[in-house]
């Protein structure tokens, strides 16, 4: 009788397997297992300690927690409802341009060549009350005798995050509509005007409801980036002043770091991505919804 062998398929992926297991599946039980313990990084002991949901329930009731959700919930809608109309601006823009299209298509990218740490020095050196770029501009003009404290002033330290959220993330509404745009047939373009059409009526009628497949795709891709906002936020104002500009991931990352709060941190994390889900759940049935229009009219 011939030894029992694993199959070729499965022995070829069993290396990937295992790497997957070890670098994705254990870190993930890990920490859901650490959730439901007190665990402290001050006490190594704490995480053999079970309590149950005891961490979720005070999440519950922790302001400070849905304080920082709500303020996420403001950065996705401003930046991603400022993204996506800059961004087709932009694409039109583009797509109307007659030559250079290509160097333009590049230097639209431009921005998201960044990683989000070196924006977020860029924009912190831009906004600082001091030597920035942007007050000097402002008193060199004559709008203001006096500097201007972006990152000092809780309110204007968020728009200043939201500044550099949406430079650096602009492009991909831009990117993804000029595709749709580009793959737009021009027949249906030419019986509008034909019909007698404005221009606001053919983008109305026409461009928009063909594109919004596209938009929904960049703001799906999108929100999952700003959910998780966290590089830029950190660099320009670590959450100050007096956590004014902190977002579930700072609040995340102070818990678990500067608190010692892992247990808690990790029941953080599982909530906020279980909200991420949520959201991301009603934009693909926006998305679905924009495809079904676009079948039937098409």
């Amino acid at each position: 009788m011939k030894a029992w062998r694993l199959p070729p398929p499965f022995l070829l992926l069993l290396p990937a397997v295992i790497v997957l297991a070890a670098v994705v599946i254990i870190p993930l039980l890990l920490s859901f297992w650490s959730s439901l313990t007190p665990f402290r990084l001050t006490r190594p002991d704490s995480i053999y300690q079970f309590i149950g949901f005891r961490n979720y329930e005070r999440i519950f009731t922790d302001s400070e927690f849905w304080i920082a959700f709500g303020r996420t919930v403001l950065l996705l809608t401003f930046a991603l409802n400022l993204e996506m109309i800059l961004g087709l601006g932009l694409a039109m823009l583009v797509e109307r341009a007659t030559r250079g299209q290509r160097i333009l298509r590049t230097i639209m990218m431009f921005p998201m060549m960044f990683s989000p740490v070196l924006v977020g020095f860029q924009f912190k050196f831009m906004f600082n009350d001091n030597i920035g770029l942007i007050n000097n501009a402002l008193q060199s003009l004559g709008l203001t005798d006096q500097a201007i404290p972006w990152l000092i002033d809780g309110n204007l330290a968020f728009f200043a995050i939201m500044v550099a959220e949406i430079w650096s993330s602009t492009a991909v509404f831009a990117i993804f509509i000029l595709a749709g745009l580009m793959a737009m047939p021009r027949d249906p373009l030419e019986a509008a005007r034909v019909d007698g059409c404005t221009p606001w009526q053919t983008f109305r009628y026409v461009t928009w409801p063909f594109v919004m497949p596209f938009a929904f795709i960049a703001m799906t891709i999108r929100s999952l980036d700003v959910a998780r906002a966290y590089d830029i936020i950190k660099i320009m104002t670590d959450g100050g002043p007096a956590k004014r500009t902190e977002v579930l991931w700072t609040l995340i990352a102070r818990t678990g770091y500067s608190d010692a709060k892992m247990g808690m941190a990790n029941a953080m994390s599982y909530v906020a991505i279980l909200l991420s889900i949520l959201f991301t759940f009603m934009f693909f049935r926006q998305l679905a919804k924009a495809r079904a229009q676009i079948a039937a009219e098409w």
